[in-house]
């Protein structure tokens, strides 16, 4: 496995220095074995011996979703009996994508978890709870599963759900840290407080947050963020960005301005909609080359999320570029009465209404062709006051109000989490 432990700590020459002589190494190694990227040389007239710098990366066409799906066999680059671990996407903006991982990629992946926990201050002494899913082809939740073990901190598995088992496993076993979905947070909160529990008291004082944002691209705590700190301040929060075609992750450090790009395991760009880089500081889509991977390295590839790059270096001393949280996915984006929207600015202005219990956000095409919101709310006040108050809140926020529609909460709660899904459905698309 390729890798480098004080690579963060560098100069920002020597990191450079270090992913160019990798990336020399993937391209002989995809131009070997992987038949999507030799049909892709191909048929762009380039010799892959021209591409040995970063820079060189702009002359090549980029790897889409729409790729994967279409010819996801062609992506594998060894033969059945090296695959040791099948995995999927979670199919948010398409059909799922299978991949495979070797007996390299597996520990590569725990490597980088165990960084990851120590970005976020975790040591071998600390006792790991992960309160997310470790099957459902999940990669993540193998993942910190291996990454705390490589670590060397004790492990419970209690998956998601059901706080009060979580909490009994707290005070059975005095976890220090936890990986969880943020708004999970909320439900421990409430079910302490409903028990006669003080959540400050408890042993439990890191949570290592993914899946929903928790800060905001200028590192503010997002309002979901500021109601757990609020509620929970003896837990310190981070957060961490991944998906199952990086195999890797992002974590903040201590500083909490931005995750930290594991640079000895990929390369990253951030491109615009014509392929060219965008300046640090601008919004840009995460485009990614990873470093080592065996089974299905990826080059170029285009997550579909948006982000805005930092490179200046960190005041805990690494030198090692880092990421905003995730503005929105590409595909996710939103023209709304001349308005451009994403996602998660809708979530943190609905997570701040106090009579909001839950809700779905719903986006189509309407009888003019252009996309159309609709919010479905849980709510005991079903006033038409609240709902003037929603969409004045709205327009004061984003400019634009979408329409409105109470159901109850318990029907919500189960479009929230349909049985196929292994995350929180906040948002469904049926533009497509």
């Amino acid at each position: 496995m390729i890798s480098d432990k004080e690579l963060h700590f560098r100069t920002p020459a020597e990191i450079r220095a270090f992913q160019e002589a990798r990336l020399v190494e993937t391209i002989d190694y995809l131009m070997a074995h992987s038949a999507f990227y030799r049909a892709m040389f191909e048929r762009e007239g380039i010799d892959p011996t021209s591409i040995r710098t970063i820079a060189d990366l702009e002359r090549l066409p980029v790897t889409t979703k729409l790729d994967l799906q279409q010819h996801n066999a062609d992506f594998i680059c060894v033969p059945k009996r090296a695959i040791i671990d099948y995995v999927t996407t979670s199919g948010t903006l398409g059909e799922p994508v299978t991949f495979a991982l070797t007996e390299g990629d597996l520990q590569r992946l725990a490597y980088n978890e165990a960084s990851s926990f120590t970005m976020a201050g975790c040591t071998s002494d600390d006792v790991m709870q992960l309160m997310t899913t470790i099957d459902r082809r999940f990669m993540a939740g193998l993942a910190y599963f291996m990454g705390a073990r490589a670590l060397g901190c004790g492990v419970v598995r209690v998956g998601n759900g059901i706080p009060e088992l979580q909490w009994d496993t707290i005070r059975r076993v005095e976890s220090t840290a936890c990986m969880v979905v943020p708004s999970f947070l909320i439900k421990l909160i409430d079910y302490a407080e409903q028990h006669g529990l003080d959540c400050n008291q408890s042993t439990l004082k890191r949570a290592i947050c993914i899946g929903e944002a928790l800060r905001t691209p200028e590192g503010e705590l997002t309002t979901l963020g500021q109601k757990i700190a609020k509620r929970w301040p003896s837990l310190e929060l981070y957060s961490t960005y991944a998906s199952t075609e990086m195999q890797a992750s992002f974590t903040e450090c201590a500083c909490h301005c931005g995750g930290h790009i594991p640079a000895d395991l990929i390369i990253v760009e951030l491109l615009d909609d014509q392929n060219r880089p965008v300046a640090d500081g601008c919004e840009g889509e995460v485009t990614i080359t990873t470093l080592g991977v065996e089974g299905m390295p990826l080059l170029r590839f285009k997550t579909g999320d948006i982000c805005i790059r930092y490179s200046e270096p960190c005041r805990c001393g690494r030198q090692t570029p880092r990421l905003s949280s995730v503005i929105g996915r590409k595909g996710q984006m939103i023209k709304f009465k001349g308005t451009t929207l994403y996602p998660p600015a809708l979530f943190d202005i609905l997570d701040n209404i106090p009579d909001v219990e839950n809700y779905l956000v719903e986006v189509f095409t309407n009888e003019l062709g252009t996309d159309q919101i609709q919010i479905k709310i849980g709510s005991a006040n079903h006033s038409e006051q609240f709902i003037k108050q929603i969409k004045d809140i709205f327009r004061s926020k984003v400019r634009v109000a979408p329409d409105i529609r109470f159901e109850p909460v318990e029907l919500i709660a189960r479009q929230q989490m349909p049985p196929m899904s292994r995350k929180v459905v906040k948002f469904i698309d049926h533009r497509h």
